[in-house]
């Protein structure tokens, strides 16, 4: 049907005089007053201090017993001393900081993180050293278990794979939760050159530690060299979806699959980039062709909505190998979607 008179006049009454502040969708008019409160995308995106996803900054929140009141946390972990390939996963939290224009509204599930949870970037876990990868695992650890005693989730960006064990043996203490997996590799080796607390074996360690339930386990995107590396996933009985899996599957059927075997327990998220394919997410130490898109990963975390997710991740992005810094975009997305997911999860909690 074309343009009438009539329905150009009415466009012309409506909107013509109209200012960016007036916006008539109710769903739209609320998302921008939270951008105003919060005085989010108000100014311009290249102002100012970079936050994760331009969240506001509370650096004085981990000195205080109650983490400021805050329903999520995001922090850094810029450590990469647990890789086995290319170094400088340590400076993935600066780099994801830097990237603009990501988050807010999520346009597809209608909601905004910050509508029903207070939420800050607080800043990067303190770590005692740069040399010693245990002594690293041990702040981690203290760090995140601080915030679960405080009732804030822990949403974190590393640094190599290897940080996630230690957030996870705070996250399972009580009660191992399930685990959603994206990434290339099973990360379920064993001890490598004198040392198990690698980026290719925390989930491993996480079992055998009693703080990750193999049975309530999905790893999604498999491929690459290290197959023969994962035999602990089979024993276990985690779910390997393979990416060549995933795309005869659809991803539909992917997340089907995913929320049947984590089911209605607790769950982290668990994000590696090289889970993407390299032409969408090159900077990163271990690249595996043959990944999952940008748009089938946010699909993939889209489906996960209404999972009790309890902490999340995303790791491995090294920006030095990326100039385009498309690898740093890729995983701020990633990390806002798996915001989404927490902040409802939060919100469900809070009704129960």
């Amino acid at each position: 049907m074309s343009m009438t008179q009539e329905k150009l006049e009415r466009l012309r009454k409506k909107y013509g005089s109209a200012d960016a502040a007036h916006i008539h969708d109710p769903d739209f008019s609320r998302i921008r007053e939270i951008a105003v409160r919060e005085d989010l995308h108000t100014l311009p995106p290249y102002s100012g201090i970079s936050t994760f996803l331009g969240m506001p900054y509370r650096p004085d929140a981990p000195g205080l017993e109650d983490f400021g009141g805050l329903d999520i946390g995001i922090v850094g972990i810029p450590m990469d001393l647990g890789v086995t390939n290319r170094s400088g996963a340590r400076l993935g939290p600066r780099a994801v900081r830097s990237i603009e224009r990501v988050g807010l509204y999520e346009h597809a599930l209608r909601m905004s993180p910050l509508e029903h949870c207070r939420i800050a970037d607080i800043g990067d876990v303190p770590l005692e050293s740069r040399y010693n990868l245990e002594t690293c695992h041990r702040n981690i650890e203290e760090f995140i278990q601080r915030m679960v005693d405080a009732g804030v989730v822990p949403l974190s960006v590393g640094g190599d794979h290897s940080v996630t064990l230690p957030i996870l043996r705070a996250l399972g203490r009580k009660q191992p939760v399930g685990l959603v997996h994206v990434d290339a590799h099973c990360d379920t080796g064993g001890a490598f050159e004198g040392t198990k607390f690698h980026h290719g074996g925390p989930f491993r360690q996480a079992v055998l530690d009693g703080v990750l339930d193999p049975e309530r386990t999905v790893q999604i995107g498999i491929r690459g060299e290290s197959e023969f590396l994962w035999e602990f996933s089979y024993d276990s009985g985690m779910t390997v979806l393979h990416a060549e899996t995933v795309a005869e599957m659809g991803i539909d059927a992917v997340i089907a699959k995913t929320r049947d075997i984590v089911g209605a327990g607790p769950v982290y998220v668990s994000f590696d980039v090289d889970g993407l394919d390299p032409a969408f997410a090159p900077g990163t130490g271990t690249p595996e062709v043959g990944g999952l898109s940008t748009l089938d990963a946010i699909r993939l975390l889209r489906g996960l909505i209404g999972l009790d997710v309890v902490g999340g991740d995303v790791v491995e992005v090294a920006p030095q190998y990326d100039p385009s810094t498309n690898t740093a975009h890729a995983g701020a997305q990633m990390l806002f979607q798996i915001l989404c997911l927490a902040a409802h999860a939060v919100q469900v909690r809070r009704k129960h």
